[in-house]
C-alpha cells in the first residue's frame, strides 16, 4: 500500500509543476522589450518576434549567424571518435558565445512577455516601430497591446532603485538639460515599493539634477516608465508617449477621429487623473498605477 502511494505521488504529483529558475527568467541587468497582451502569450511572443526582427533588420541590418566551426583541419590522424568529440565541443562552445538578437524570457507576470535584446537599442527600436505604425496606420499585430522598451533594470527595493536611478536618469535630466516630463508607474506581483513613494522619490531625483524641469501630464517631452515585476524594476525614458497612445500598438494604428471640445477636455481630465496630480510644494507626476487595467 505504501509503495503504491509512493509510485502514485511520484508519477502524478510531487513538484514537477514548479518552474525552475535560471537564465530564462527576467533578472537584474537585462535589457529588452516588455510586451503586454490580453491572454494568448504564445501568440504574443510570436508577433513580438516578427515585429522586432522586421524593424531591427531595417535599422541594423539582418542578424549575422555565428560560424560554429573555424579551426583548420589538422585532425587527419585523429580517430573518428576523438574527432566527433572535438566537433561537439566546438559547437557547444560556439553556442554559449553566440547571443541571439532577441530571446524570450519568463517575465514573472501573466499577460506580459519580456523579449531580451542583444546588440540593439530597445528605446530606439520600439520608437521606430511606433513611429511607423503611427504614420502608416497599418495594423501589424492582433494580440499585442503595448510594447515598452526596457533599457535598465535593478532590484525593486527603495534603496536599490534610488541608487540606480540617480545615475541612470542623468542622461536625460542632468543640468543643463531641461525638459517637461511625467512619471508612469505600474507594479505587478510586487509589494516592495509603494506607488506614491516611488513617484515622489523619482521626482525628487529629477528636481535635484535640475530644478528647472517641469511636469507636464498632457504632452511631456519625456516620460519616465517604471514597471515593477516581482523583485525586478524595469526602467526607460521615452519620447512621444502620449502621441503614440502610451505605446499601444492597437491604438496608434487607428485612424484619428474628430473630437469635440467637450470630449477632448474629458480626455485630458482622465489623463490627469491617471497620471496623478502635482503635489503641493513640488511637481510630481505619475501614470499607470498598480491597480489599473491594461490601457485601452
Amino acid at each position: 500500500m505504501s509503495d503504491t502511494r509512493k509510485r502514485t505521488r511520484k508519477r502524478f504529483g510531487g513538484h514537477s509543476h514548479k518552474r525552475h529558475k535560471g537564465s530564462r527568467e527576467l533578472e537584474v541587468g537585462a535589457q529588452g522589450v516588455l510586451v503586454t497582451c490580453n491572454m494568448n502569450e504564445r501568440k504574443c511572443t510570436s508577433e513580438a518576434y516578427s515585429l522586432l526582427n522586421e524593424y531591427a533588420d531595417a535599422l541594423y541590418g539582418p542578424e549575422q549567424p555565428t560560424d560554429c566551426l573555424s579551426e583548420d583541419e589538422e585532425g587527419d590522424d585523429e580517430d573518428a571518435e576523438a574527432a566527433l568529440k572535438k566537433e561537439v565541443s566546438q559547437i557547444q562552445s560556439s553556442m554559449k558565445k553566440h547571443q541571439q538578437r532577441f530571446s524570450a524570457v519568463d517575465s514573472g507576470a501573466n499577460n506580459v512577455v519580456f523579449i531580451r535584446t542583444h546588440g540593439v537599442d530597445p528605446e530606439e527600436l520600439v520608437h521606430h516601430i511606433l513611429s511607423d505604425l503611427h504614420q502608416t496606420k497599418k495594423r501589424k499585430s492582433r494580440v499585442i497591446l503595448r510594447m515598452l522598451p526596457v533599457s535598465g533594470t535593478c532590484r525593486a527595493f527603495p534603496e536599490d532603485m534610488e541608487k540606480f536611478l540617480s545615475e541612470y536618469l542623468e542622461r536625460w535630466f542632468k543640468a543643463p538639460l531641461r525638459a517637461t516630463y511625467q512619471i508612469c508607474f505600474k507594479a505587478r506581483n510586487s509589494s516592495h515599493s509603494k506607488r506614491d513613494d516611488v513617484i515622489k522619490a523619482v521626482a525628487g531625483l529629477v528636481d535635484k539634477m535640475n530644478p528647472l524641469h517641469k511636469v507636464d501630464l498632457s504632452n511631456p517631452e519625456l516620460s519616465i516608465i517604471i514597471e515593477i515585476i516581482k523583485s525586478v524594476c524595469c526602467v526607460s525614458v521615452v519620447t512621444d508617449y502620449m502621441l503614440f497612445r502610451k505605446y499601444n500598438l492597437q491604438e496608434v494604428a487607428k485612424e484619428p477621429t474628430n473630437q469635440s471640445a467637450g470630449q477632448q477636455e474629458a480626455a485630458n481630465q482622465t489623463q490627469e487623473h491617471e497620471c496623478g496630480e502635482k503635489a503641493e510644494g513640488g511637481d510630481v507626476s505619475a501614470g499607470n498605477g498598480s491597480k489599473e487595467a491594461e490601457p485601452e
